[in-house]
Parts: structure tokens; C-alpha cells; sequence
């Protein structure tokens, strides 16, 4: 069976009803599982994450979309996250006998689809990138949703209207692609300011000449009570959330403040964990399992809410699914 994983985030959150009416469209797909869900008031996001057989994940993926489109008007939405639409972006991930160029093309093949029965506004991006300006997510969402109306004219969308009127204020825009496994994590300060936030994301970003792999921004997080360095890692092998951790780590230091642990946003993939484990392994002999406790303890990954390994690690709970 191919295996394909597709972790939209959506701009919604606080309001079950019409939550519950997304999470039912893609729970109507055979051999399909909802493997997680994280909210975010204060960025006023929810990102999904379901996986299963690729063929069922993409009509999921589009029952995601359309349903998400009834239920979000975007001239209402306001949020601390980035954003260009109801669904700001619907990545597909590859994880198990199927290659990135293949899911690339059922990615592009459901930016199509998406785009003409909904009249939605579609650009893709990483491996289903048509041109390399469009190839990294930064450059796409860049000015957010309140750039569409002079954006769809001089960058306009790969699918989809070009227009911004009634329909296209109230969707927003759409990013869909295909990308590697990516693990988004915030890291905690113990200020409220997001100031030096801001100045460490801008440090260890690789735009701005630091870390290979990682995307950064700095914010305020109003449901934490803290300043975040939220993280975006697109190859942890390259890049691991330890390397991350400690250099922000370092750079907090050096501006005064202390970095208190993270919060991981959706799943990781065990590797990133077990490679985590080995960087505070100081070279002794454990198990994987004590690796990942290693993982957990140094980043403090119970820092702002508690982290269950269960439920958020991606094989673990993809296997606990599929079993069922």
C-alpha cells in the first residue's frame, strides 16, 4: 500500500462546531485516520494531520478544503500565524512506498481539482513547484492573506481565479504541495517581549544566513504567556531540533534571556527524536527508547503543555490507526 500523510492547517480555532464539521468531511474517506490535531487560539490555527492509502488521502484532502471553505471567512480572521487563507497551505508527505516526485504530482493534481470546484485561488510550492520562485512557502505567503488583492494580479496563482472579489475575500488563497516529513516546533523564552524572539529567529533562520533547513519567525504567544521562536525544520537530518534548541539557546543568552523548553506542534518522526537523543548522548551506549527520553528531558518538551509519545510520534500513531 502507498502511504501518504497530508497535514493542512487551517484558520480556525475556538469554534468546535464548525471544526467538527471539517474533521467529519475527512473522516467520511475510507482508509483514512486522523492521526492529530493541534489548536491554536492565540494564532487562530488548527493543523490536521491524517494519513492512509494515498489515493483516499487526497480525496480526503479536498473534502478538508471544501468543508473548510464553508465553514472559514477569511475577512474575519485574525491570528498571530502567517496566513493566505482558510487553508493556508495543505502539504502531502510521502511515508511508505511511494517516492516525493510521485506525491508531488497527486499534490499538483489536487491543486487542480481543489481550485475548479471550489473557484479557489491555488499555488503550489516545494517538490510540486512548478518554478523555483515558487518552490519555498515564505516566498508564497509573502504580504498574507491582505496582499491577495494585488497579488493575484502580479503573482498570480498556478490554479484557479485571479479575481478578488466576494468569493475570493471570503476563501483567501490556497498553498498545496509535496514535501518531506517537517517538524514545526516552538521554542519557549521566558519573556513576553518578542523582540529578542524576533532577533533570534531572524539569527538562526537559513534566509538570513543561519541554520540549513530551518524557517524562524518570533512572536508573542498570548495563550502561552510567552515570547516563541516558532520553527520550521524541512530536513531533520540536515537540521535537528537539537542543533536548533541549543543555538537558540545560546543566542537567548547572549541577549539576556533563558530559553524554558518547547512546544512541538503536530508529529515527529521518531529518527528526529532518536537523533535528538544522540546529541545529548555525550557518545554512551542506550537504546533508542532511552534516546528519546534523552530527546524529551533536554528540550523539555512538557514545557507549556504536555507531550505524549504515543500521540506524537508519527509511526506510533500511524500504526495505532492502521491496526484498527
Amino acid at each position: 500500500m502507498k502511504i501518504i500523510e497530508c497535514v493542512p492547517n487551517i484558520s480556525l480555532s475556538g469554534q468546535p462546531r464548525k471544526l467538527q464539521s471539517i474533521l467529519r468531511a475527512i473522516q467520511s474517506v475510507p482508509h483514512t485516520a486522523l492521526l492529530h490535531l493541534d489548536e491554536n487560539p492565540s494564532a487562530n490555527r488548527t493543523v490536521l494531520t491524517f494519513a492512509g492509502e494515498a489515493s483516499c488521502v487526497v480525496q480526503a484532502a479536498l473534502a478538508c478544503i471544501t468543508a473548510s471553505l464553508q465553514q472559514i471567512d477569511m475577512r474575519q480572521h485574525f491570528g498571530a500565524h502567517p496566513r493566505l487563507g482558510a487553508v493556508d497551505v495543505c502539504p502531502l508527505v510521502p511515508i511508505q512506498n511511494i517516492t516525493l516526485q510521485e506525491t508531488a504530482q497527486l499534490a499538483q493534481g489536487l491543486a487542480r481539482q481543489a481550485a475548479k470546484e471550489n473557484r479557489l485561488p491555488v499555488y503550489l510550492y516545494e517538490a510540486a513547484a512548478q518554478t523555483s520562485a515558487r518552490k519555498n512557502l515564505a516566498d508564497v505567503r509573502r504580504g498574507e492573506y491582505e496582499s491577495l488583492p494585488h497579488k493575484l494580479q502580479t503573482f498570480p496563482p498556478d490554479f484557479g481565479p485571479v479575481v478578488w472579489n466576494e468569493h475570493t475575500q471570503k476563501t483567501g488563497a490556497c498553498v498545496i504541495g509535496a514535501r518531506k516529513p517537517l517538524i514545526a516546533f516552538n521554542i519557549n523564552l521566558n519573556t513576553q517581549d518578542p523582540a529578542p524572539a524576533k532577533k533570534i529567529a531572524a539569527a538562526v533562520r537559513e534566509k538570513g544566513g543561519g541554520l540549513p533547513t530551518v524557517k524562524a519567525i518570533g512572536w508573542y504567544m498570548q495563550n502561552f504567556n510567552r515570547a516563541q521562536i516558532s520553527c520550521n525544520l524541512t530536513d531533520f537530518e540536515t537540521t535537528g531540533p537539537a542543533q536548533v534548541f541549543e543555538a537558540c539557546r545560546r543566542l537567548a543568552k547572549d541577549l539576556g534571556f533563558q530559553v524554558t523548553g518547547c512546544e512541538l506542534v503536530g508529529l515527529i518522526p521518531r529518527q528526529a527524536l532518536v537523533q535528538a537523543g544522540q546529541f545529548y548522548a555525550e557518545d554512551k551506549e542506550v537504546s533508542p527508547q532511552e534516546l528519546i527520553q534523552l530527546a524529551v528531558n533536554h528540550l523539555n518538551l512538557n514545557d507549556v503543555k504536555p507531550f505524549r509519545p504515543q500521540d506524537q510520534i508519527l509511526e506510533e500513531r500511524l500504526q495505532a490507526c492502521l491496526n484498527n
